[in-house]
């Protein structure tokens, strides 16, 4: 993938991550929610966390000097 289409992915994953966040908020302060709904809203954000940080070192590799 070229970096404009790296960078626009990232930013399509960055939004996702954060309207995950903002529903397991939510669904913890109604207080009548599923246990197992805010497990699977958890892990389906640490998984895109791990993506973006993949899309990251690709845009801007480590580089050992």
């Amino acid at each position: 993938m070229r970096d404009a289409e790296l960078k626009k992915r990232l930013l399509t994953l960055e939004q996702e991550h954060r309207d995950l966040d903002s529903a397991i908020v939510a669904l913890q302060q109604s207080g009548s929610y599923d246990q197992l709904q805010i497990m699977r809203l958890k892990k389906r954000k640490l998984l895109l966390k791990d993506q973006i940080r993949h899309i990251e070192d690709q845009i801007l590799p480590d580089i050992i000097a």
